[in-house]
């Protein structure tokens, strides 16, 4: 019998959606997504990857359908918990993809996993975030009042659909989650370890203005496996614009997985 609590078990489920389970996959391919949203950011993956491939969407508390619970504001709780929420399912070989702070996320993820001698992933994709051990460059947003905040967001980032902004409603739902993720990722302070053992394939947008290039290029030292860097034609949210692009080149590196993964 688990020690959890139902509500821990509970939360803890409630983490992982899989929209196409799949008993004869050979490989998880565990989606993190990007701040103030959850799976819906990978809605249209799973159609778009082989039968193989088993997508396992992370849901983070205070998004989507976890409107109504506490978002974390520190990259460690939150790494900590998304950490718990996977281990049930390390049951084959896995794959980490994260986009922006989805990516961050998925980084301390491997290291929890690595320090409890756990199951590694056997490849990142890391998407348009800074290599973690960079410092955070720009004026910090998080403490922003509510306007400004909103309109610091869509002015740098471009990431709020218009017909959100033009809902009050919608706007103040989604602030609470929002302020929490960007309070994460603003004051997240990176700790000194070893490189991870599992290849890093790092992904940036050419016209984003908060992350360059040659920062989506310093992921290579988080790694002592191998290392390729990719530079989509599109801003911060490449993933939709050149989603096919960006899934084409991740069943690339897929490919060049050992025999039985």
């Amino acid at each position: 019998m688990s020690s959890a609590s139902p509500t821990a078990q509970q939360a803890r489920d409630s983490w992982i959606v899989r929209p196409r389970p799949n008993p004869v996959a050979t490989l998880r391919l565990f989606c993190f997504p990007y701040a103030g949203l959850g799976t819906s950011v990978f809605r249209t993956w799973p159609a778009a990857f082989p039968s193989h491939v088993e997508l396992m969407l992370m849901q983070p508390p205070g998004r989507e359908a976890r409107w109504g619970e506490k978002p974390f504001r520190t990259a460690d709780g939150l790494a900590d918990a998304a950490t718990q929420a996977i281990l049930p399912y390390l049951t084959m070989p896995f794959v980490f993809f994260g986009h922006s702070l989805g990516a961050l996320v998925s980084f301390e993820v491997a290291r929890r996993l690595r320090r409890a001698g756990q199951p590694m992933p056997l490849r990142m994709f890391a998407s348009a975030h800074r290599a973690p051990h960079l410092p955070h460059p720009h004026p910090l947003l998080h403490g922003l009042p509510d306007k400004d905040f909103i309109d610091q967001i869509r002015r740098q980032y471009g990431g709020i659909p218009q017909p959100v902004l033009d809902n009050p409603d919608l706007v103040e739902l989604m602030l609470p989650c929002l302020r929490a993720d960007f309070t994460v990722f603003e004051t997240y302070r990176y700790t000194e370890q070893a490189p991870l053992g599992c290849p890093i394939t790092a992904f940036g947008g050419v016209r984003d203005r908060r992350i360059t290039e040659r920062e989506i290029g310093d992921w290579r030292q988080q790694t002592t496996g191998g290392f390729r860097h990719e530079m989509f034609d599109g801003d911060h949210f490449f993933l939709q614009g050149r989603r096919d692009d960006l899934i084409a080149s991740i069943l690339g590196d897929l490919s060049t997985l050992p025999p039985g993964a």
